[in-house]
């Protein structure tokens, strides 16, 4: 596997090795002796999945304080844009964001550690998604920042109007919302 950390702390890109023939592929998506030796060891405690089609984003999500989740994101089916933004107050990065395009095709995978915000877009026709997190769902710690706040100035690679969107993702928080007593973190 190759590790490459993003412009942002703790954010990395995971290319796991393929080996393929006429049949198609191997690959191993998670080892955790590499993991730890490149990222930091962390406990995953739960695998989650969706399916969505094409236009679909969900995000921006996180949880707050003692909830909070790092994840290990990949695309089994598909292809979508990952969007992870830094909320960690007193952070060089605070704010900012990082973008990138994971698909079946490439395996790539990406991980966010707590105290981010996390969505992606459905780029393909159908996508689906698969993560890894380090902590259990809490509905009462759930929060989401909004997808289209002017100060990230996210490039979706989706129209306004082909997307579609959640009740909760449309009713997000703006990034000026994001004080410390909100997060708690």
């Amino acid at each position: 596997m190759t590790f490459i950390e993003q412009d942002i702390k703790g954010v990395w890109v995971i290319e796991p090795k393929r080996f393929g023939d006429k049949r198609g592929y191997f690959s191993e998506v998670f080892k955790q002796a590499e993991f730890d030796n490149h990222v930091g060891h962390v406990d995953f405690v739960q695998d989650n999945e969706s399916f969505s089609t094409r236009g679909v984003l969900r995000g921006l999500h996180f949880q707050r304080g003692e909830w909070s989740q790092a994840k290990l994101v990949r695309v089994s089916l598909g292809t979508v844009l990952d969007i992870a933004v830094d909320l960690r107050h007193g952070s060089p990065t605070w704010g900012k964001h990082v973008a990138v395009e994971l698909s079946a095709k490439t395996g790539r995978q990406l991980f966010i550690p707590r105290g981010f915000a996390h969505g992606f877009a459905v780029l393909s026709d159908e996508a689906q998604f698969q993560y890894k997190v380090d902590n259990l769902y809490a509905p009462q710690s759930e929060a989401t920042l909004r997808f289209d706040e002017p100060a990230l100035g996210i490039d979706w690679r989706i129209a306004p109007d082909e997307m579609l969107l959640s009740e909760k993702d449309l009713r997000g928080h703006s990034l000026e919302e994001m004080t410390p007593d909100f997060l708690g973190f």
